[in-house]
């Protein structure tokens, strides 16, 4: 045999990573699916062709015609999210050799550069400005397909049949269609606002980071409902027709229903606007809360059939917050806390060894003595490779909520023991920072706090044999040097680290509010440690160490079960009183059966899942307290810490006074490389300004990301 037809077997890496790729090309074509669904539903080959043919098919005993609605649109979305799942737990060995074999991969790199800068939509990369007008598009698609259809259908004698006019009929049914198209925003609302969710890493993106999406979509859904709301409120004050607004149909559209949610709807949309929400942020948080309104009485107005059309979403959605409630139930065993002069402060939690997590990874924290209700999103900053039984998150002291817990834990009587409770941890499910020459992190502020986390985790991988780590810049700009306290936190409290010159760290630090360094001595670096309560666990993942599998098995389970029980409900209950005919059981209850039989479905799945991990976050938690009181704590409760760092650190940082870095000079100078990566974490003038310096022609090597946890 010639030597050169010889085919070199795939390696065990390429074994491993085809079946991911396969499962996630599958999971795509799923997706595309649905999304002609949403194209083709305003026509009339959908509507006469389709959709006939599908409930001819599916309208049995035990679904009536909502069995045509819960295959095409709910089962497809379900599959995906489950099947995503699958892939996300199986796909994480893949991405993590994939991570560690600095592979250069950065096609379809300029699509994700920064077209837009300045605007209402923010920094907009061409891939999302190209994704946002082909969702207008099909917005507009949608209303005017409709009203080509509808309208075509109106005709005097239609409207006179009503006691309308023309313009008046016509009017009617333009309302009725701006519902219809809002409908499609509802439907994609809730996936952006689902931490936990298996869907939005199939397309490369977190939860954090799709929070604009959601305020995209909510002004857009509003501004639609609210027309729809307008317009039929108009038509039938012109037609004589005002008592159709107290009207709530046994078998119909129920008006008040309708109302209510939009009502509810509009208090949340009015307290998102930045000024009231930045001025008024509890009322804002509060407010929110109405979406559980919004969503039911929106049930309630369209019937279950019609709105399982937008529940996956929503499904998803309830899972993911059944989740994080049963794990903010459990106390969390905070170990210390770090007193920064510059009235910042790191907590470090006890955490499970199982809990992995990566860079730039968020969790949100409550604590009952300042407030039972508040919540409060925060980056953790130490690297679960680093630091196997500590995760730590810093608080900057800029809001009242923060404001009043570093004023707690600062005062003489400073608590022996911090309540707290965690939701979490939340973040990217790979990252990429390997795969380039040089990194360059840019922040202002608590902007540093993200990477504190990715510095960590790059001085584990610069001691791991074989790895080779990007040379690392870190621009960071602070009011007033006390601030430049929080270069402390790259190094843990723990003092895992204790070297750092293996990685080709340098860091540009501007004090800008300052012309020359303070003469008196600021205060010093001053760690609390607490004492342990038998009431509180480390932090573990609510689903234990295969979190991904469990929630597929959620999804997948408590939709079967919820078949199951409507299907037995409808056959025995509902069908022998109405025969499918949706004219004499109440479109209302069916409505209620339903929700409370979703809910209930989820609930016990969900809580299920978690009692059977518990047992082993229990054994967990045990060995973390074994260990504890093996190690030992702390003699003193309060323990002054050196207000410098390690060495090795402080020969890599250079700190400037009374000026501002010059971003643009000091970004070009290091464009020259092969392969850079830039991020900007901090104000929104900073990050617009890097985006700005990205965007340039003089950046084709340059690939850029914006963080962001302000809304």
């Amino acid at each position: 045999m010639d030597a050169s037809v010889v085919k070199k077997p795939p390696s065990p890496h390429e074994e491993s990573s085809a079946g991911p790729a396969a499962m996630r090309l599958l999971l795509m074509a799923v997706s595309l699916g649905s999304l002609l669904l949403w194209i083709m539903m305003p026509t009339n080959t959908y509507r006469q062709i389709w959709l006939p043919n599908i409930r001819a098919n599916t309208n049995s005993t035990y679904f009536g015609r909502q069995g045509a609605t819960l295959l095409i649109y709910t089962f497809p979305i379900l599959f995906v999210a489950a099947g995503g799942c699958v892939y996300l737990h199986f796909g994480k060995k893949s991405n993590n050799n994939k991570m560690k074999s600095n592979g250069r991969n950065h096609r379809f790199a300029s699509w994700k550069r920064p077209l837009l800068v300045k605007g209402p939509l923010g920094i907009v990369s061409s891939v999302e400005l190209a994704l946002f007008v082909m969702f207008i598009a099909l917005l507009v698609w949608s209303f005017a397909s409709y009203i080509h259809i509808k309208f075509a259908t109106i005709t005097p004698q239609v409207a006179a049949k009503n006691g309308e006019k023309v313009w008046q009929y016509k009017l009617g049914t333009a309302a009725l269609i701006l519902g219809l198209v809002g409908n499609i925003c509802l439907a994609f609302l809730f996936y952006p606002v689902t931490r936990g969710s298996s869907v939005l890493p199939l397309f490369g993106l977190t939860s954090e980071g799709s929070i604009k999406y959601h305020i995209w979509l909510g002004h857009v859904v509003m501004t639609l409902f609210t027309a729809h709301g307008i317009c039929f409120i108009v038509s039938w004050a012109v037609s004589n027709q005002i008592s159709e607004m107290v009207k709530w149909d046994k078998t119909g559209i129920s008006n008040v229903a309708g109302e209510l949610s939009l009502v509810a709807g509009l208090a949340m949309w009015l307290t998102t606007f930045p000024r009231i929400r930045r001025k008024f942020f509890e009322l804002f948080f509060y407010t929110h809360n109405l979406y559980i309104l919004f969503i039911i009485f929106f049930i309630l107005h369209v019937g279950i059939s019609y709105a399982f059309i937008m529940l996956p979403g929503f499904y998803l959605f309830l899972v993911d917050r059944y989740l994080r409630l049963l794990q903010s139930r459990q106390r969390v065993r905070v170990v210390s806390a770090r007193l920064l002069p510059c009235e910042s402060l790191e907590l470090n939690l006890a955490k499970s060894p199982g809990l992995s997590y990566n860079p730039m990874s968020i969790t949100f924290i409550n604590v009952p003595t300042i407030s039972k209700l508040q919540w409060h999103p925060f980056t953790i900053t130490s690297s679960s490779n680093v630091e196997p039984h500590k995760l730590s998150i810093v608080i900057k002291g800029e809001g009242s909520w923060s404001k009043k817990l570093y004023q707690m834990l600062s005062s003489p009587s400073s608590p022996d023991r911090l309540e707290a409770s965690v939701e979490g941890p939340y973040g990217p499910v790979s990252t990429d920072f390997l795969s380039f020459d040089t990194l360059v992190m840019v922040s202002g502020g608590s902007g540093i706090t993200p990477f504190i986390s990715i510095i960590r985790e790059l001085i584990f991988l610069s001691t791991t044999p074989n790895c080779n780590t990007p040379k690392v810049k870190l621009i960071c700009a602070f009011k007033n040097s006390p601030d430049l306290t929080m270069l402390d936190l790259i190094l843990p409290i723990s003092g895992t680290i204790s070297d750092i010159s293996s990685l080709q760290l340098q860091i540009e630090a501007f004090v800008t509010r300052e012309k020359e360094p303070e003469t008196d001595k600021s205060k010093p670096l001053r760690a609390i440690w607490f004492q342990p309560h038998a009431a509180d666990a480390p932090f573990s993942a609510i689903l234990g160490p295969n979190s991904w599998l469990w929630l597929g098995m959620i999804i997948a389970s408590s939709f079967v079960i919820f078949l199951i029980l409507i299907g037995i409900i409808t056959r025995y209950y509902i069908y022998p009183i109405d025969h499918n005919t949706n004219d004499i059981f109440s479109t209302s209850w069916r409505a209620v059966i339903s929700m409370f039989v979703i809910c209930i479905c989820i609930a016990i799945t969900a809580s299920a899942a978690v009692f059977w991990n518990k047992r082993r976050n229990a054994v967990e938690a045990k060995q973390v307290q074994n260990m504890e009181e093996a190690t030992g704590s702390p003699g003193s409760h309060n323990m002054e810490l050196e207000s410098l760092p390690h060495q090795s650190l402080a020969q890599a940082i250079n700190v400037h006074y009374g000026r501002r870095p010059d971003l643009k000079k000091m970004l070009l100078a290091e464009f020259k490389g092969s392969s850079i990566k830039v991020l900007a974490s901090g104000p929104k003038s900073l990050r617009q300004e890097v985006a700005t310096i990205c965007s340039s022609g003089s950046a084709d090597n340059v690939h850029f990301e914006s963080i962001s946890f302000s809304w």
